[in-house]
């Protein structure tokens, strides 16, 4: 397989996992805060953002970065609130 075949897949996959997290979600089927959602969310933009770098599509680059951060921070601010309440 293609590298650029492979950038491509991690693309669609991103967009995929950005999707569900958001359909569940709005069926509520997940919370917004839950760390599944989180993960996906993680997963999703990572992809996406790795897809963008790879082909220069910068403003992309830019969103996915900081739903990276945004997905990671909430992630450790939960495992955080979970230490203390265990």
């Amino acid at each position: 397989m293609s590298q650029t075949f492979l950038i491509n897949l991690a693309g669609w996959l991103g967009a995929l996992m950005l999707l569900l997290a958001y359909v569940l979600v709005s069926n509520r089927k997940l919370d917004g805060d839950s760390l599944p959602y989180q993960l996906l969310n993680l997963a999703g933009s990572a992809c996406l953002l790795l897809n963008a770098f790879h082909f220069g599509a910068y403003p992309s680059v830019g969103v996915n970065s900081v739903w990276v951060v945004i997905a990671l921070v909430t992630i450790i601010k939960s495992q955080s609130v979970n230490r203390k309440e265990g």
